[in-house]
């Protein structure tokens, strides 16, 4: 099987079926755009379980996704997709860059979800873009952009209510598509607390990989966590 691409979290091979490829979820992390790095013993098999609930719950609610199933405690059988090279973030609560950006305490509820649209490139720390840079690097048409913003949106609206219902708030994540070559637009990369935020809904502990980026405390505790919460297992 053949490396097609190799990120910070994952890695993406070929298989004997061109309709499939096998993603493999790294025990890396990460943080502040590769200055910070680890090698965390099980957050690959952490990040599989998750990942894979989610994309079978979306699966179920009717959401396009790359997803075709899970196949070891750390590999998932994918569909092939052209990344578009744009990052789709949804903020539900003020954390992060958009709190520092605008004045903002941390925790506040906004009235409407935010979507934002980050560049991806690492070399210039994915930039914050509108749609009139977007159209200026010729990334992604009007209607793809009009599509991802409404899956975007639908997505969001799914794991709040998955989330509420596991005592979880669903502060902002970030989701990336991809296109297959008859045009499809599909949900691609993952949906884990390496992409997501996730607080406790009364305490507001951090569950994710501000845990890691921080040092708040054990990153596999609290992608444990939030497992044992949605209802899922590491080990089939």
């Amino acid at each position: 099987m053949t490396l097609l691409y190799e990120g910070k979290a994952k890695q993406l091979y070929t298989t004997d079926n061109a309709e499939e490829l096998r993603l493999v979820y790294k025990n890396d992390a990460t943080a502040f755009n590769g200055g910070k790095h680890d090698v965390l013993h099980g957050k690959g098999e952490l990040n599989n379980a998750i990942s894979t609930l989610f994309f079978e719950v979306l699966e179920e609610e009717d959401v396009q996704t790359h997803f075709i199933k899970k196949i070891s405690d750390t590999e998932q059988l994918v569909r092939p997709t052209r990344i578009i090279p744009l990052e789709v973030v949804v903020r539900n609560i003020t954390a992060g860059s958009l709190a520092r950006r605008l004045g903002w305490e941390e925790g506040k509820a906004l009235s409407e979800p935010i979507v934002e649209w980050y560049y991806k490139d690492d070399a210039l720390g994915d930039p914050l873009v509108n749609e009139d840079h977007i159209a200026a690097l010729g990334v992604a048409k009007v209607e793809e952009l009009e599509e991802m913003r409404m899956r975007a949106l639908h997505v969001n609206n799914i794991l709040v209510d998955l989330c509420w219902k596991a005592n979880l708030l669903l502060v902002d994540f970030k989701l990336e598509f991809g296109l297959q070559d008859d045009g499809t637009l599909l949900l691609a990369d993952e949906v884990s607390p390496d992409t997501c935020r996730f607080w406790d809904s009364e305490t507001k502990e951090k569950m994710d990989k501000d845990l890691y980026r921080y040092g708040l405390g054990s990153l596999q505790a609290g992608y444990e966590n939030i497992l044992s919460r949605i209802g899922g297992v590491v080990y089939d």
